[in-house]
């Protein structure tokens, strides 16, 4: 073993860290309307919704700052100058996204949620085209982008007969909403990590962003009741969720190049769907021809705008 690779370089190892990011990223859907559930918390019962969203990032940026710092062997805090990228990250990644992706679960199955959110891989390409001027779009990522939406547009025409729902605003809206939050925030990521190292703005952006939440939705008079000690345990994982996928996640770009990484994303709906199925028995939209045919559409989509041969090669 060649001891100036970092063992996070190895492909096995590569693939099995990314394989339980996705499998982390997978399980929101489920996990949130799980806590939906247990929280007692009905679907129009939007501040309280705020509030858990709240809850979940603030224990989720305390996560990441603490297991960086572990690893690091330091105290990770900010630098002066990194409070307004901070501020950006938290009002993008964390308020904006968040807030449309909570509202956005209470209207609509955790397989359309997968599949449909994974629309912001495409919206992060164009934004980063076409908005922030970061790169040029290629044959490659315009075939994929193609074929990603197309699946999108697939699971948003086919499933509502299977589901006995349409197509809504505070459902499939909220969603594409907040994957167009997210596509803006991955590019100030890729721009801000310039300045500051990703693990610190992430949970620092993450703990910022869910303090804000979290004091909306008491404004607008929501609660948080723990009915039983299975709400704590929802609330800790669903902080893991986001801690460990993008801790981890990080640790794996250092060490890799980006598209070695990144290629691996099309697992995200895919565990999405297949948990969804699992834990909230949705299996008959899941394994649906439409949800099959969408979710190969977009896994493939996304594969193939983050496929570079030479970069997973070397």
């Amino acid at each position: 073993m060649n001891k100036n690779i970092s063992i996070w370089a190895y492909m096995p190892v590569t693939f099995i860290t990314a394989l339980f990011c996705c499998l982390l990223w997978g399980s929101a859907s489920p996990a949130i309307k799980i806590a939906y559930k247990l929280f007692n918390i009905a679907a129009d019962d939007t501040a309280s919704r705020i509030m858990l969203a709240g809850a979940r990032f603030m224990i989720a940026g305390a996560m990441t700052v603490i297991l960086g710092s572990v690893i690091a062997r330091l105290l990770l805090l900010p630098k002066r100058g990194s409070v307004k990228y901070i501020a950006i990250l938290s009002l993008l990644q964390t308020v904006g996204q968040y807030f449309f992706f909570f509202m956005s679960l209470a209207y609509i199955s955790g397989v359309r949620g997968s599949i449909i959110n994974a629309s912001g891989n495409f919206l992060a390409i164009l934004a980063a085209v076409y908005v922030f001027r970061l790169e040029k779009l290629t044959m490659r990522k315009f075939t994929g982008c193609l074929i990603g939406f197309a699946g999108i547009v697939m699971i948003l025409g086919g499933p509502s007969a299977l589901t006995g729902s349409s197509i809504s605003i505070q459902g499939e809206g909220a969603m594409i909403a907040a994957t167009l939050f997210y596509a803006f925030s991955a590019c100030c990521i890729k721009i801000f990590s310039s300045h500051e190292n990703p693990v610190i703005l992430s949970g620092y952006q993450f703990a910022l962003g869910g303090l804000i939440l979290y004091i909306i939705g008491w404004v607008m008079g929501g609660e948080l009741v723990f009915y039983s000690a299975s709400c704590i345990y929802n609330l800790i994982y669903m902080g893991f969720i986001s801690a460990g996928a993008y801790t981890l996640w990080g640790i794996l770009l250092k060490h890799n190049p980006v598209s070695r990484v990144s290629v691996f994303g099309f697992i995200n709906p895919v565990m999405g769907v297949v948990l969804s199925a699992v834990f909230l028995g949705e299996n008959k939209e899941a394994f649906s021809l439409t949800g099959l045919l969408s979710l190969v559409m977009v896994a493939l989509g996304i594969i193939i705008v983050n496929t570079n041969a030479k970069a997973i090669k070397n």
